[in-house]
């Protein structure tokens, strides 16, 4: 049955998705598109873009989308897709809220501890391997391309600007987000 899939891919995303939305691109990737086939490689692309210009998480934002195309895939009506987008929303939060629960009864109180504090060392190296793995999943085709056109200098060129705006002349990232987004507009209305 479509719906506990739909609910069970979601869950396990949410309880081992380590680093934030980005973190669990890797895992949404692999569930939905590789082992379920809800969709393409290409939607999943996708998915990521609209989930980043989208206000929210990528995480939520990413289940929303996969659970409204997931059930519409399965030849089911509008409203139920709109239920299948609520419910693979939930189920990723689902086991953060549950964590959230436990974890905030006893953290404050063995926070010091040094198990603890060892538990938390060995998830660092993970979540940044979680979001070393969700940058190389975007770098495909679909973002990429396969050939030097101008478009993509003008985004290396952005990407080179946005880079030294924020790390060497220490403008604030909404700031750079929205020169970068006039200055993109401008220069691709012109190519």
């Amino acid at each position: 049955m479509i719906w506990l899939r739909l609910f069970w891919t979601f869950f396990k995303i949410g309880l081992f998705g380590f680093g934030g939305g980005y973190g669990m691109l890797s895992l949404i990737q692999n569930e939905v598109v590789e082992k379920q086939a809800w969709i393409t490689s290409s939607e999943f692309t996708d998915i990521v873009a609209v989930s980043q210009m989208t206000p929210g998480p990528i995480g939520i934002n990413s289940a929303t989308y996969v659970g409204f195309k997931a059930i519409e895939n399965a030849g089911m009506a509008r409203t139920d897709a709109v239920c299948g987008s609520l419910l693979a929303s939930f189920a990723l939060m689902l086991p953060s809220f549950i964590l959230m629960l436990l974890i905030s009864a006893f953290f404050m109180r063995y926070k010091d501890h040094k198990s603890v504090q060892t538990v938390l060392s060995w998830l660092r190296p993970v979540v940044v391997g979680m979001l070393a793995a969700a940058v190389l999943l975007l770098l495909n085709t679909e973002n990429l391309g396969v050939s030097l056109t101008p478009q993509f200098f003008i985004s290396i060129g952005l990407l080179a600007g946005a880079f030294l705006a924020t790390y060497v002349w220490k403008v604030g990232p909404i700031k750079v987000i929205i020169a970068a987004g006039i200055l993109g507009g401008v220069i691709y209305s012109f190519v």
